[in-house]
């Protein structure tokens, strides 16, 4: 997972990092009784260390949240979403990791970025054309509220502010089976509507949109 910077996680905690000693080179000088001996060890785990599996050894420099991306054509319009993956990991995802009433970003790292190449309808409320940050604020009765920000290229923290806002809507939530791995996809597609889901833990959002472009 990249972070600009900010250090690795999924943008619910922080990992910090232990400053490496430094590498002792073996020296070239011939050694005897001890130091022959010593110079064999390390040699040993010289020989232990290049036997690892390539796989193996890069599993460390995997990012804890993977990117994903997903594109859906809804009659003539096309939704392409941009997002980072957290993953649950045995934690209590709503009311716990992410806070109630609290604007959640739904990925990691730089914000999920939605696209629509002509204007749409969300949950019946009109979306012009173009490129937006997706924001939620879960709450724990009653419809969640979605947030499109025109702040579209941005990290998924500071929230970049209500002058940035283009549409909010509210949207029920549904009860799903468990998705370890944060998911946002197109369940539904049906001539020119769609339901676009934010689905994580066993909650899911399913965003309705309607893409009413026809072509001259």
């Amino acid at each position: 997972m990249r972070t600009n910077g900010r250090g690795r996680g999924d943008g619910y905690g922080s990992v910090a990092h232990a400053r490496r000693p430094p590498r002792q080179e073996p020296s070239l000088r011939p050694m005897h009784g001890t130091a022959r001996s010593g110079s064999i060890v390390r040699a040993a785990a010289i020989v232990s260390i290049l036997a690892i599996p390539p796989a193996a050894a890069s599993a460390q420099g995997y990012p804890f949240s993977q990117r994903g991306s997903i594109s859906q054509d809804v009659a003539f319009t096309t939704i392409t979403v941009a997002y980072g993956r957290p993953v649950a990991r045995g934690r209590a995802l709503f009311g716990q990791l992410v806070p109630w009433d609290s604007i959640w970003h739904p990925g990691a790292d730089s914000a999920t970025r939605v696209a629509f190449n002509h204007d749409v309808l969300v949950e019946g409320k009109p979306l012009r054309a173009g490129e937006y940050s997706l924001w939620v604020v879960p709450h724990e009765h009653g419809p969640w509220t979605v947030i499109f920000s025109r702040a579209a290229h941005t990290f998924h923290k500071p929230y970049p502010g209500v002058a940035e806002e283009a549409l909010r809507v509210d949207v029920a939530t549904e009860a799903a089976s468990h998705m370890e791995t944060l998911a946002i996809e197109f369940p539904v597609v049906l001539r020119d509507d769609a339901v676009m889901r934010i689905h994580w833990g066993t909650v899911g959002v399913p965003i309705k949109i309607k893409a009413p472009y026809r072509p001259d």
